[in-house]
């Protein structure tokens, strides 16, 4: 499951520092950060998120692990208090203590400090694509994890942005270790020539000034910054939507119980879907391109057992353009995704460069297993490490 605390706007709710330890002698979970990026400016950390142990506060951790509550916030917006933790120099560690039930990002930015700002609706976090953004100009990047009663989930996140490599890792109690998100060699750099190479798609690269690559945004943060065709994939939407009014597409979405199937037929720009019953379950309006590469509107997925399925698994479809080609959905292997010209390139080329082929490039790219994430019940430690970082 997609482990995600992915949201600008986060509630904001009074309190002071206190521990959010599931039990009293429920130990926090140690979480190292390595900085393998050979870079020698300063690395910053934070920690925040939600304390899911307590009504869902907001706020953030310090260093050993203990929870402080964002003050309220104002309108207009107010600075947020510094929650920076100083990272480790390059070839260095350190040691994050994270409690039972919480939920949230682990933000590291080279050079500067991250600028937070509280409203009255919450905490507004970093948005580094936008360019009236205070931290549109450092160098930054996070992982997201949860740590609740189910275990760790820690991933890296290419959703909105691909900027500092770093592998994730967690270290069951047998002592073994599982990772994900690890570049290929020179990766950084072979996915911004690989988007270069693509009309249109090199502009997604954002630049220091002094020339250097800060990030290269997806494709919907690219639509929000104006440097990318915000309809880009409409016709391959209309091909996919007209596919279906001559012949059914079949959905099973839980690969673990195959005999759970849909169907579906356009009629018009709605493609219907029935349960095996024939009654109908679900209809999806003809998205736009936006609403494909967020994975919203039209295509948005609310967590249940029909409705959310179909959505994600069509939006991972339109990704990866198999919606058109392919009527029984999900399926392949990842050696079938992003063969048309019109397609996800920004995903591709990160699937590509990634050492064991798995990214977050898309919000529903754990369909068919795809995703960078490290999972154990029982986890004995997690690592966040900062691989060697090219200047482009």
């Amino acid at each position: 499951m997609f482990q995600t605390c992915i949201a600008l706007v986060t509630a904001s709710v009074l309190g002071g520092a206190q521990p959010v330890h599931a039990a009293e002698n429920d130990p926090p979970l140690p979480v190292t950060i390595t900085n393998n990026s050979g870079r020698h400016d300063a690395l910053y950390l934070y920690v925040v998120g939600t304390d899911l142990g307590h009504d869902d506060r907001r706020g953030h951790l310090n260093s050993t692990g203990t929870f402080t509550s964002w003050p309220q916030g104002k309108t207009p917006p107010i600075p947020a208090p510094d929650a920076s933790i100083p990272g480790p120099a390059d070839g260095g560690s350190i040691t994050l203590m994270v409690p039972r039930n919480f939920a949230g990002r682990v933000y590291m930015a080279f050079g500067d400090k991250l600028q937070f700002f509280l409203t009255t609706g919450g905490l507004v976090e970093p948005a580094p694509w936008t360019a009236s953004d205070p931290n549109h100009g450092v160098l930054l990047d996070w992982s997201e994890l949860t740590y609740d009663s189910g275990g760790l989930w820690l991933n890296s996140s290419q959703v909105d942005q691909f900027a500092i490599p770093h592998v994730v890792a967690v270290t069951s109690q047998n002592g073994s270790t599982r990772r994900a998100g690890e570049l290929v060699p020179d990766g950084r750099h072979k996915i911004v020539e690989s988007l270069n190479d693509q009309p249109g798609w090199g502009r997604l690269a954002q630049r220091a000034q002094d020339g250097s690559v800060l990030r290269v945004l997806s494709p919907a943060r690219g639509t929000d910054a104006d440097v990318f065709d915000p309809r880009y994939l409409d016709g391959y939407i209309e091909r996919s939507w007209a596919e279906y009014a001559a012949k059914p597409l079949v959905v099973t979405p839980f690969t673990s119980n195959p005999a759970i199937r849909f169907t579906g037929r356009t009629q018009g720009d709605v493609l219907s879907f029935t349960d095996v019953s024939g009654r109908r379950v679900a209809e999806f309006r003809k998205p736009s391109t936006m609403e494909v590469w967020r994975c919203d509107g039209a295509l948005a997925a609310p967590n249940d057992d029909m409705v959310g399925p179909i959505a994600r698994t069509l939006c991972a479809a339109l990704h990866r353009s198999t919606l058109e080609s392919n009527d029984l959905q999900p399926s392949g292997t990842s050696a079938d995704f992003y063969k048309g010209t019109v397609t996800d390139h920004y995903s591709r080329v990160i699937h590509e460069n990634m050492a064991d082929g798995r990214a977050y490039g898309f919000a529903f790219d754990d369909v068919l297993a795809q995703e960078s994430i490290v999972h154990d019940a029982t986890p004995h430690a997690a690592g966040i490490t900062i691989t060697p970082l090219t200047v482009d």
